[in-house]
Parts: structure tokens; sequence; C-alpha cells
């Protein structure tokens, strides 16, 4: 454990930090981090918020990033992300890494867990709303039902009634995810109910009662006159609001701060319990119709609401700025030079852009393999590249362009001695699952106090996204123009590449009276080949005899397979001297071949040359038929038979070439 650094620095994992559960316990984990000089490098993931599992996939992916060796402390708000992904992932990488952990507010194996008594708060809001108000139909809004918290408060709910002898019937109970929308889901679908409407509608989280009472005033419900709300957590909203919630007050803060602080007590060698309890208080407020708790001064409120509201306005104007400037970029530079106004903006110390080093790389393969399957797609969905590409990065009030680095180090300046401490967000950079790397931002107010901070970090994965696919069909481009240049059996030009490339030489030669060379290649014998080993035997050769005509092209020459057995090479400047040079060239590389090849027969080709100074209106097309003719007759001198050194015991069947 690296315990004897003169600074610790600690990771947090959490989900989701643009609501005020996360924020408050951040706030408290920042206040005893800066009181004590410890670094925080938060892991930041926005789960759950699209509903596509895709998505959530590539943002929970940031959790596979931190390398728990490099910390002196892990602190997880496993309450906002899924038990199974802590249970399986999370858990195993800290114990491996020997380092302390608290888990707050749900218990994780063997490490130190911070519990709020949320059972005991739920029992007594419930036991207010049936014995000081009256109410016998309660219905419940309740959290995901995998939530050990959601299912203690459901479960103290639960017993409550069953203590007063209430029946909880199933169409009185919603299923949600702690977000906004299941309030108004949660009312709509218990006004469709055939049962009759509640008296009081309990709440998992204010967030979700805020929800409720506003889709029930929508439908001209009016609370408390006409149905009593609680909440949960005693959030700025719910005391804000109108009604003020019946709620809950949870010591977030302090539970944030305690995590850090149970952290470095156990680095410094204290032994300490492994679990920590805190107390939850009921506030009963307007939504149960009770006294009105004290609230904020309504001067402080309108102040901060009008803060809240200019500062969103604020950055919903950059969000869309930052959006349109990053789109219209028609190279990467140009949009690392853009970006970097809008990393300034966010007022940061530190910023560093993180991509994996095969970010820009297609993902759709081209060829089939042998089993008639498509390989594997090649990006990236779980973890990262063993490299980063770190194309931005700016500290010490510079812009920097730094090298490549191991993702195992997370980032380089990961530690620093310095006398500020550091809180670093890092933040997953994604397409759907596809993963495309993250980007860390150093102390800045913007990720906790801004709520557009999560579109800000999509801004940046979707304009990445943009330009890897513009890079990936410049690279498709590229590959059609090969099919169309490129002769696919043996690599080298067809007649179409061959005409892109000569055309203009060829024109030249002719304004400037040059001489030019085409010289006309016929294999000899293909037909017999094929006849006596097969097609597929016949194509090796077609491709042995397009390498030897390369191979003797040293001096500009330029080699095309017209089609089938035949080939032409073009050349500049010729004389007859330097075409007897180029044909004994391919002779010598053809007998080379033959020694070496093993193949049971003999490869040749008979060639024709025609050298000139080509005239005005003439074509290359037109010098290949000269030079096809006097290739003509010098194959009708060869005996076939001859290309063959023993006929096989059996023709071998093959495919056309």
């Amino acid at each position: 454990m690296p315990n004897n650094r003169s600074e610790l620095t600690i990771a947090v994992i959490a989900s989701g930090i643009d609501e005020e559960y996360q924020q408050a316990i951040l706030r408290g984990i920042h206040r005893y981090a800066a009181q004590h000089h410890v670094n925080i490098a938060h892991f930041i993931a926005f789960g759950g918020i699209l509903a596509n599992p895709k998505y959530d996939q590539g943002e929970y992916n940031i959790f596979e990033l931190p390398n728990f060796s490099l910390f002196d402390g892990v602190i997880l708000l496993t309450n906002t992300f899924s038990g199974a992904l802590a249970e399986e992932n999370l858990y195993p990488r800290i114990r491996a890494a020997g380092i302390p952990a608290v888990s707050i507010d749900r218990e994780l194996g063997d490490l130190y867990h911070i519990g709020i008594r949320n059972a005991e708060a739920m029992e007594q809001i419930t036991r207010h709303l049936i014995e000081a108000h009256g109410v016998r139909r309660l219905n419940y809004i309740s959290g995901p039902d995998t939530n050990t918290e959601s299912m203690e408060r459901f479960e103290a709910f639960s017993k409550v009634l069953q203590e007063h002898d209430i029946l909880l019937e199933p169409q009185r109970v919603y299923h949600g995810t702690f977000r906004a929308k299941d309030g108004r889901r949660a009312i709509e679908s218990f006004l469709q109910s055939d049962l009759e409407f509640p008296e009081a509608i309990v709440c998992a989280n204010d967030a979700m009662a805020i929800s409720a009472v506003l889709t029930l005033e929508e439908n001209g419900i009016h609370c408390p006159e006409h149905v009593l709300v609680s909440g949960f957590d005693n959030i700025f909203h719910a005391r804000n609001f109108s009604p003020a919630l019946t709620t809950v007050e949870r010591p977030l803060a302090q539970s944030g701060a305690l995590a850090c602080e149970i952290i470095c007590r156990h680095v410094a060698g204290e032994q300490l319990p492994r679990l920590t309890e805190l107390s939850a208080v009921p506030i009963f407020s307007e939504s149960c119709g009770c006294k009105p708790a004290d609230t904020e001064d309504i001067t402080a409120y309108k102040k901060r609401s009008f803060q809240m509201t200019e500062s969103t306005l604020r950055d919903i104007s950059r969000n869309d700025q930052m959006a349109c400037s990053l789109v219209e970029c028609d190279d990467f530079d140009e949009y690392i030079n853009a970006l970097k106004s809008f990393v300034l903006k966010t007022k940061c110390e530190e910023f560093y852009l993180c991509l994996n080093d095969n970010w820009h790389t297609r993902q759709i393969q081209q060829e089939v393999g042998y089993t008639g399957q498509m390989p594997a797609d090649s990006y990236i969905t779980k973890g990262y590249s063993d490299r980063i590409l770190m194309p931005l990065s700016y500290y010490d009030g510079k812009f920097h362009q730094d090298k490549s680095f191991i993702s195992q180090d997370i980032l380089p300046r990961l530690r620093l001695n310095s006398d500020k401490t550091r809180n670093m967000y890092f933040v997953p950079l994604h397409f759907r699952e596809r993963c495309l790397g993250y980007f860390a931002i150093v102390n800045s107010a913007f990720p906790l106090d801004s709520a557009l901070f999560h579109s800000w970090s999509i801004n940046i994965s979707n304009t990445l996204e943009n330009f890897r696919k513009l890079l990936c069909l410049d690279e498709i481009v590229q590959e059609l123009d090969k099919l169309y240049a490129i002769d696919s059996l043996t690599g080298i030009y067809n007649r179409n590449g061959f005409k892109r490339c000569t055309q203009e030489i060829f024109e030249t030669c002719i304004e400037e009276r040059r001489t030019v060379m085409v010289m006309f290649a016929d294999m000899d014998g293909l037909k017999t080949i094929n006849d006596n080993y097969g097609h597929k035997v016949g194509d090796h050769a077609i491709r042995s005899i397009a390498s030897v005509l390369q191979e003797a092209c040293r001096h500009g020459e330029i080699a095309c397979r017209f089609g089938g057995d035949e080939f032409f090479i073009f050349g500049v400047d010729y004389s007859e001297e330097k075409a007897v040079a180029l044909r004994d060239k391919i002779m010598s590389n053809l007998e080379i071949c033959n020694r070496n090849s093993g193949q049971e027969y003999q490869l040749s080709v008979s060639l024709g040359a025609c050298i000139t100074i080509p005239p005005k209106d003439s074509t290359i097309f037109q010098l290949i038929s000269v030079a096809d003719n006097r290739m003509y007759e010098e194959k009708k001198k060869k005996n076939p038979s001859k290309y063959l050194k023993q006929p096989p015991a059996k023709p071998l069947a093959g495919a056309g070439a």
C-alpha cells in the first residue's frame, strides 16, 4: 500500500453527479480533502439516464479505467450504480490492490461501510401519515428493486402498513429508478388504476415526489388538499418547493467527509470499526398538511434561483456554440484548436483529452474469413487500449500536445507534488458501447456546478464519433479507388489504373517530343496449366508473372495486368538498349522464379515492344496494338508443350482464373 507518500490521492467511483444526492456527498469529501491536503480523482459515469443499455455500457466503462494500485484509497457511491458492477468488477480489483475502501449507503464485502438509517426515518414518515393525518389508502413510488437502500425504504413502509392492518395492493406500488420521470409515470399509472385514488403517496426520494406533485396539479389534484405526498433526502428543491415537501434529512455531506477521514486514518495506521451508521431525521412540512419547515430566506432563495437560471442559460449557449463549432471542423487539427477555447471556458486548471490508440479505426471488417463468418468487430467495448493518445492537454496555463502513455498509468500527471489540492474528474468518451477514450478535467467547478456538464461531455463524444466516421469514409474511398485502379488478383494496376497513371505522362511526352516504350507481355501456356493443374494453380502462375514483371521495373516503369494472362509495361525516355535490358531482366527473374518455385510447370512469357516518339493525337492503346503484334510474332515460334515438366497423374479441378 502506497502509504509512504507525503500526500494522499483517493479515487471516487460515482454515477450521475448532476443530482443533489451525489453532489452533497462529494462536497463533504471535498471539504475534508481540502482541509487535509488530499487529492481526489473522480471516475464519473452518467448511466441509467437514456434507458439505452448500450449507452450505459459505454458510460460505465469508465470504471474499468482506475488502476487502484496507484491510489491510497477508494470511496464508492455504490447507491448510484448497479450492485452487480460493484460486486463482480470493482470489489475484486480493490481487494487485489490492497488499499482501504469505503462504500457509502450499501455494504460491499468486507469494505468499510457508512450507512444511514433509512428504515427508521421511513417508518416515522409513514406512521406520521397514518396516525397524525388518519390516512388509510397509501400508494408508494419506489426506487430500483435491486437497490439495497430502495429495498430498505420499501420494507419499512410495508412494515408500518402491516402494523396498522392496512393491505398493500400491488397496484398501489410503482417501481421506478429514483429518477424524476418516475414520479410522472407513477401518477399516470395510479390515475389509470381501477383502485380508489390514494389519500397519501409516499415516495422513495424527493425528485420523484416533486415530479409527482406537478403531475397531480396538471390533473387538477392538489397537494395537500386532495392528497398528501412525502419524499426522502431533503434536497434544495424539496425545501423550497411549493408546497415544501415532507421529507427526510440525511447526513450526506457528513457521510462523504467521514469516508475520506476513514481512509486517511487507516493509512495512518489506526484501527477503525468497519461499520458506521448515521441517523436520518424526518421533516414534516406542507406537502402532508403540517406546519412549514424553516425554509431558506426568500431573498437568498430568489438570488440563488436567478444565479442557477442564468448559469444554465449561459451553459446552454456555450454547449450550442461548442456543438456547432466542433462539427464544422474539416480536419482533426482544426477540431483540437476549436476545442481549446471551450476548455478555457470551464475555468479549469488542467485538462487532458485521452483517446484509445485505435479510436479512429474502421469497425467493419471487409473480408470474410475461411469460416464464412465476419471477423469480430475491432472496436473496444470494455476497458481501454494498451496505449492512450493525448492530442490535447492543458496545464501550467498552456496547451500541450504530449506523447502517448500506457493506459495503466491513467494520466502522466496523475500524482503531482503540489501546494494545492487537486480535484480530478475522469469522464468517458464513447458512442453507444464503443469506447473512444476519456477526458480528465482538474480543479474546475464546472462538473458539479453545471447541470449541463454531461451534455458538454456528450458534445465531445459525438463530435469525435463524427470525425471517426469521416476518417473511415476516407479509408473506404481509398479502398474503392484501389478496387477501381488495382487488379485484385495480382496487386498491380489494372487497365483503369494504368490509364490514370500514364495518361498525363503520355501527353507530356507528345508535347516535349520524348520517347515512350510500351512492352506487351503475354503469359505462355496458361491454358495448359489450367487444364492440367486447375485454375487455382493458374491464378498462382498469373500472380508469379506479375511479380516477375513488377520486380523488373526499377526505373519508374509502370506495370499493368490488361486482363487474363496479358500484361504491359510503360516507360519514358526509352531506347532500344534500355528495352533490351528490361527484357533481359524479366527473363532473368523468370529463370530464378522457375528454379525456386518447386512447381511442375515452367513460367514463360512472350514479349513485344514498341518504342517511339508518340505523334500528336495518338493514344497509348495504339502503341499497345503495335507491341501486341510484335509479341504475337514471338509467341508463334514457341511450342506450348514445353511449359510442362511432366504431366500430372490426374487433372485437378478448380475455380476460374
